[in-house]
């Protein structure tokens, strides 16, 4: 379980949601590692909360694919094993390729937010500010999905990205392996900006297949 000194306390509302993102952050950077079980009162003390909204934010996990409630154990981080892990990617890889091409006829006020939120997010990467550049990172995946404009697409995504953001994450956690991720996102935003759709399904294919040697080790 994380120390008190890895996370302050939380005073602003809506509480709950708070209490799920700051729960969520804590799995997605292993502070929760895989197979932990989540010990509502520590985390209540640690957010210095009651342990009402812990436990809502469970359950919201829970939904998400992050956290599973098991019989005697109570809530655990979820464990992913390798074929989970290719199998998610596989159509994660399908679903952005789907949409890359799609996502160049959207209007240029989205496309020019996505290239404004890329900046941002190499900002953060030249500070190595690894957590908000992930955090952002997923927000342009979801906004690039967005673009396609199709909601039952959108959804699926959503689902399988928020169930790999740990194993995702950790892919980021060697400077080669975020370097060429970031690159890979360059080489996404040049074909964004040029409206190339047939570039940029395939560049954003990739990105998601190149995922699997980066996190393997992980499962390993």
């Amino acid at each position: 379980m994380p120390s008190q000194e890895t996370s302050s306390q939380i005073e602003r509302v809506p509480l709950h949601e708070e209490v799920t993102n700051r729960l969520r952050d804590m799995i997605v950077s292993l502070r929760l590692p895989p197979g932990e079980r989540i010990q509502e009162l520590e985390v209540a003390q640690l957010l210095g909360v009651s342990r009402t909204p812990v436990r809502e934010a469970i359950k919201v996990l829970t939904a998400e694919g992050l956290v599973e409630l098991l019989p005697l154990r109570g809530a655990i981080v979820k464990a992913f094993s390798a074929k989970d892990a290719r199998d998610m990617l596989e159509v994660i890889a399908l679903l952005e390729t789907h949409a890359g091409e799609r996502a160049c006829l959207a209007e240029s006020a989205r496309i020019d937010a996505i290239l404004e939120m890329h900046q941002e997010m190499k900002g953060l990467f030249e500070a190595r500010e690894r957590l908000a550049y992930f955090a952002l990172n997923q927000r342009i995946h979801e906004a690039l999905i967005a673009l396609a404009g199709n909601d039952t697409l959108s959804m699926t995504h959503a689902t399988l990205s928020k169930r790999m953001r740990s194993l995702r994450y950790s892919g980021n956690a060697t400077p080669e392996n975020w370097t060429a991720a970031m690159a890979e996102h360059e080489r996404m935003m040049v074909a964004l900006a040029a409206r190339d759709g047939q570039s940029l399904s395939r560049i954003m294919g990739e990105h998601i297949r190149n995922t699997w040697p980066r996190i393997k080790d992980v499962l390993n």
